[in-house]
């Protein structure tokens, strides 16, 4: 019998911590093995860089200026006085931040625990599937908050920078990834709320792969199938199924590829505010109730790919039986021209360049 889960308790987000709770938690992250850099020493580097390129010069300054009054011990003494406020105002904001850095990753892992769920502070190149998690490099999901009940879903906040030329442009996202029962065919659902100026995902896909629901569905969600998957497609997203992506995931762009599917967004999902994430575990479980739909989905493709209508036996004289039924259903899985979607070209850069290319021909011609 499958134990209940836990009611949600975002009490641990907000309580006052004990602050040697925090530190023996602080002290058991530095003994587990980690593959790059971690908060503290970022806090650190970051304070440093801080003294030497706004404090070191600011003080010389200063220096030279007092210098200039006199030679009196009082005038000497005060530049060594400056040294020591400004290297204690240093070190108190290296404190501060890493103290709040320990109590944030403290409180999150209190909160799993309370939750029926676990705590991981950073993952470097997760191994998802989804579109965002192969772009870029220095790609690091951090502070992902997984459960196993009743199905594996992991929530975190994941980062990769993106290199053009001299500049590089750091991405945040937050997500969500839920393991599905079976692989399914690549499917995106762009949410029409969060996108500005064009959509808001990192990749664009071939118009010819849209395809147009039934009711409101379209106000709320553009949806992307394989060409040819468009049945499959009104399969999964029964009536039932599109209202609860309305009702509960209206914000967030949604992606089914393999057994994935991942819900995205452009701020932080693993945060100290209650509010976000009883949202989340509100989407979470409408969607959850659904999911065992899928269960039942096949690709009739993969029946010819894998050979069973051609390997089961015919009927003769000393075998008067059809093939057992079972050898005429697919196994689970999708054929390859439905795994992937095919990418399309953005419009967006080509109309900032016309609009550059217009406003200087207008400019030269007023």
């Amino acid at each position: 019998m499958t134990s209940p889960q836990p009611p949600f308790d975002a009490r641990p987000l907000t309580d006052a911590v004990d602050p040697a709770a925090v530190r023996a938690f602080a002290a058991e992250l530095r003994s587990r093995p980690t593959g790059g850099v971690t908060a503290s020493t970022v806090i650190g580097i970051v304070a440093a860089a801080i003294f030497a390129v706004v404090m070191l010069p600011l003080l010389v300054g200063v220096t030279l200026s007092l210098a200039s009054f006199g030679d009196s011990p009082a005038a000497a003494a005060i530049p060594l006085v400056l040294i020591v406020l400004l290297l204690a105002a240093v070190g108190v904001m290296i404190w501060l931040g890493v103290r709040n850095a320990q109590a944030r990753r403290y409180r999150l892992h209190s909160f799993a625990q309370a939750n029926g769920m676990t705590y991981e502070t950073k993952v470097a190149d997760p191994p998802l599937p989804g579109m965002i998690f192969h772009l870029g490099r220095a790609r690091q999901s951090t502070d992902l908050i997984r459960g196993t009940r009743p199905r594996f879903v992991e929530f975190g906040n994941y980062q990769y920078t993106v290199q053009s030329g001299k500049n590089s442009t750091t991405y945040r996202w937050g997500y969500v990834a839920v393991k599905l029962d079976v692989p399914l065919p690549n499917i995106v659902l762009d949410a029409t709320g969060n996108n500005g100026f064009g959509s808001n995902l990192p990749a664009s896909f071939q118009r010819s792969q849209r395809l147009s629901l039934e009711g409101d569905f379209d106000r709320h969600f553009t949806l992307y199938c394989p060409e040819g998957y468009e049945r499959d497609a009104l399969y999964l997203f029964t009536p039932d199924i599109m209202a609860r992506f309305i009702d509960n995931a209206a914000e967030l762009d949604v992606e089914i590829v393999d057994d994935w599917l991942f819900l995205y967004t452009q701020r932080k999902v693993s945060t100290l505010d209650p509010a976000t994430w009883a949202w989340l575990f509100g989407t979470v479980g409408a969607l959850l109730t659904k999911f065992d739909q899928w269960t039942r989905w096949r690709d009739e493709r993969l029946v010819a790919e894998t050979g069973s209508l051609a390997s089961a036996p015919a009927p003769t004289p000393s075998l008067p039986f059809a093939p057992p039924a079972g050898l005429l259903t697919p196994p689970p899985g999708v054929a390859p021209q439905g795994r992937r979607l095919k990418r399309g070209g953005t419009w967006v850069p080509v109309v900032i360049v016309i609009a550059v290319i217009g406003f200087w021909i207008v400019s030269r011609l007023y």
